[in-house]
């Protein structure tokens, strides 16, 4: 997905803010965060168990994988002034956000039928990963929209995957005693961290990043208040049925 717009009045040649190392340095802790995270469980996996995984689980983190690191490809080719490549990767992008979303989505709502989940009810935890695709949904559609407006776009595409490392951070084996609000809380110190940094650097808080505070922290709430009510529960049902 394209990360930054490179604007045709600006040579490539010329030197770039030390804030834009901001966007290099958050695509490239989003994609070592789920390396590390998913590490035991899908990259090495046949080091630490013989069982083998599904197709529909290898296709998801086989998405999930070039997503992050599309992310950081872009950030790069942007950075050493290849912006038609750039720009071409930016359409495979738009490909393979809809495969994490679609993938995403069906792996979920198969986990929660087949009864997998990390200790709450299946239905009740099918609305945190369900919650992650649509902030994904919601801030890559944002990113797309403003794809000419650089400042807004590349915004957008990290808040859209730093957004979703709560599922890899689970997996940090140092972590897991901590339970989803230690997972959530680490994902926002992550955003915080990042959004603290560009706004001092740029000395003004960019919209792009209120948007994306209120879509990842909003969602982390909704989840908490929906999970467990007759309604979410009879949704659920319905669509793993």
């Amino acid at each position: 997905m394209a990360i930054e717009q490179a604007l045709d009045t600006v040579p490539l040649t010329a030197s770039r803010p030390r804030g834009e190392r901001l966007f290099l340095w958050g695509a490239a802790l989003a994609l070592l965060v789920v390396l590390g995270g998913f590490s035991r469980t899908y990259y090495l996996k046949a080091f630490f168990e013989d069982r083998g995984l599904p197709l529909l689980v290898h296709l998801h983190g086989l998405m999930m994988t070039l997503w992050f690191g599309t992310l950081l490809a872009q950030v790069l080719l942007v950075r050493t002034g290849r912006v038609r490549i750039h720009r071409k990767l930016g359409v495979v992008g738009v490909g393979i956000a809809a495969l994490v979303l679609i993938l995403g989505t069906t792996v979920a709502i198969v986990g929660a039928r087949e009864g997998h989940t990390p200790g709450p009810p299946p239905l009740v935890f099918l609305a945190i990963p369900l919650g992650d695709m649509l902030v994904f949904a919601t801030l890559v559609t944002l990113g797309v929209a403003y794809r000419k407006r650089g400042d807004f776009h590349k915004r957008y595409m990290l808040m859209a995957s730093l957004g979703i490392l709560t599922a890899a951070l689970a997996r940090l084996q140092f972590l897991q005693a901590g339970g989803l609000p230690l997972f959530f809380a680490i994902t926002d110190l992550i955003i915080i961290g990042v959004v603290l940094t560009d706004t001092v650097g740029r000395r003004r808080l960019h919209p792009a990043f209120v948007v994306g505070l209120i879509v990842v922290m909003g969602s982390q709430v909704a989840r908490f208040l929906i999970a467990g009510t007759p309604a979410w529960q009879q949704f659920a049902r319905w669509l793993t049925s």
